[in-house]
């Protein structure tokens, strides 16, 4: 990975600590656009004109995403095909997949060149490794052309940090920069069990809370976690993966030191998997928390669990609770540092896949989702006076038909400070998301992102081996002791001594560059 020039890297580190409504427009270095159908570049405002229009041919996007297939997902299909025919003549597929087949099913889509157009993608869940794949296609050319509704809106730290070798191969959703990790809770069941949860300060503090509920509510589920959420997950242990999260070697984001090390090598990382050992063997988490397929987001809506793990930000137990049907019922609390790092910057963004037959088109859309209030609204909240109706101009109330359209899923799609805020959540959050920002710790490897091509025969083991052992030992499901002797000698075996060495070769030139 080339480095950074250092008038780069301040412009990076300035824009992390500005609103996110700053305007910035940064032009990527071109590339080839593909696109059967592509629309004269004059022509791709966020709302094209009829006459731009008429020169497109219909073309169906389809937009896979992780999450619950909703009952009304045709309803809401049809309610943004009207909004997309009349501005760039395309219809759109909603494809979602439960989170819990999210990996395996997307793998296979890539695998067998599966057409489709639009793949949600982050860092934490393989975009590098995808990338070296060559599944998703290189995007500066195509947002220089047809994503000014991106470039205008969209913090320039944004895209700047989801690079990758200079070349975004994802485009950000406009949301929070800042990251912390905590738990969201049944406030309810709290309130009912004389429950102090403002004594929960640090993960060991979970332990009296997870004992009262398994005596006095033995039905419920005291603590649910699955596989990369748990208390070893990226946003609560504070590892900065300098990129994709499956690929080995670690700094802390909450730390000072750049030497990279595999995350057994940090303290914290066996304290935490002694912690959730014990809870498992106590009876407080769900026994198939290694393999369930269940998110935690549904999990709470079983109305059967009282605790799961959470990347926090100002109000997620509002959204939560408005997409779990538990309005009023949860709470949320920070066990984590406040703390930015290039992969915040890459947590949520949508790509564009080799295999899509208009990438052109498909920009555009991306494109909407950014700068249409209308049909960002509609993805996100369902059609106004069938899922919710207004209480005010950005202020909407869910309707009982609301629980046919609750995807839970704005953090997703496009640009979040186009959302309306249902009448349970706070007015001011967006004015909170900004000072949530401004409170952020920054990562000592802030701007850096590792290029994994020099050993991705070595990262393509090492993640086979992730596979393997992580659910299990980050859930509690299998004894430490017994099992990290194993995952070490299989991830010599793979390679991870080299793919450390390359990753801290990258970083040192990226700081060493970064000081010029």
């Amino acid at each position: 990975m080339k480095a950074l020039k250092k008038s780069t890297l301040a412009l990076l580190t300035l824009t992390f600590s500005l609103s996110l409504t700053l305007a910035g427009c940064s032009k990527s270095t071109p590339e080839p656009a593909a696109s059967a159908t592509a629309a004269p570049a004059t022509s791709t405002a966020p709302a094209a004109t009829k006459a731009a229009t008429t020169d497109l041919k219909p073309y169906e996007v389809k937009l896979v995403y992780p999450g619950t297939p909703q009952p009304d997902q045709a309803k809401v299909e049809d309610a943004m095909n009207k909004v997309l025919k009349e501005k760039i003549n395309a219809t759109i597929k909603l494809m979602p997949i439960d989170w819990g087949q999210w990996d395996n099913k997307t793998n296979l889509m890539i695998a067998s060149r599966e057409e489709f157009d639009i793949l949600f993608t982050a860092q934490w869940n393989g975009h590098a490794v995808n990338v070296g794949k060559g599944a998703l296609m290189p995007l500066n050319d195509l947002i220089g052309q047809y994503g000014k509704g991106i470039t205008d809106s969209l913090d320039p730290a944004f895209l700047q940090g989801a690079k990758i070798n200079g070349k975004n191969y994802g485009v950000p959703t406009n949301k929070e920069l800042a990251a912390s990790g905590g738990v969201v809770y049944r406030a309810d069941i709290a309130k009912e069990l004389g429950i102090d949860m403002t004594a929960v300060k640090t993960m060991a503090d979970l332990a009296n809370v997870l004992k009262t509920v398994k005596e006095k509510k033995p039905e419920m589920t005291a603590f649910f976690l699955r596989d990369g959420d748990n208390l070893n997950a990226h946003y609560l242990a504070q590892y900065d993966y300098l990129g994709d999260s499956t690929i080995p070697g670690v700094i802390m984001k909450d730390g000072t030191d750049t030497k990279v090390i595999p995350k057994w090598d940090q303290p914290r990382y066996k304290e935490i998997l002694k912690l959730t050992r014990d809870f498992m063997q106590k009876g407080y988490i769900n026994k198939d928390a290694a393999t369930t397929q269940l998110s935690g987001q549904d999990a709470l809506k079983s109305g059967n669990v009282f605790m799961i793990t959470s990347s926090l930000k100002p109000g997620k137990d509002s959204e939560l609770a408005n997409a779990t049907n538990l309005v009023g019922k949860l709470g949320q609390i920070e066990l984590t540092p406040r703390t930015i790092s290039t992969g915040d910057t890459a947590g949520s963004m949508l790509g564009i896949s080799v295999t899509s037959k208009d990438p052109a088109r498909t920009m555009m859309v991306i494109n909407l989702l950014h700068t249409d209030k209308q049909l960002n609204n509609l993805i996100n909240f369902g059609i106004e006076g069938t899922h919710y109706t207004k209480v005010s101009e950005n202020i909407i109330k869910a309707t009982d038909a609301g629980k046919n359209y609750a995807p839970g899923a704005a953090w997703q799609f496009g640009n979040q400070f186009l959302n309306y805020l249902y009448d349970n959540e706070d007015p001011q959050k967006w004015d909170k998301f900004k000072e949530f920002n401004k409170s952020g710790k920054k990562s000592p490897g802030l701007g850096f992102t590792f290029d994994s091509e020099p050993v991705k025969t070595q990262v393509a083991a090492a993640v086979n081996v992730g596979k393997e052992f992580d659910a299990a030992m980050d859930t509690g499901s299998v004894d430490m002791d017994a099992s990290l002797p194993k995952y070490q000698d299989k991830m010599k075996a793979a390679g991870i001594d080299k793919i450390i060495a390359e990753k801290q070769k990258q970083l040192d030139a990226f700081l060493a560059a970064s000081k010029k």
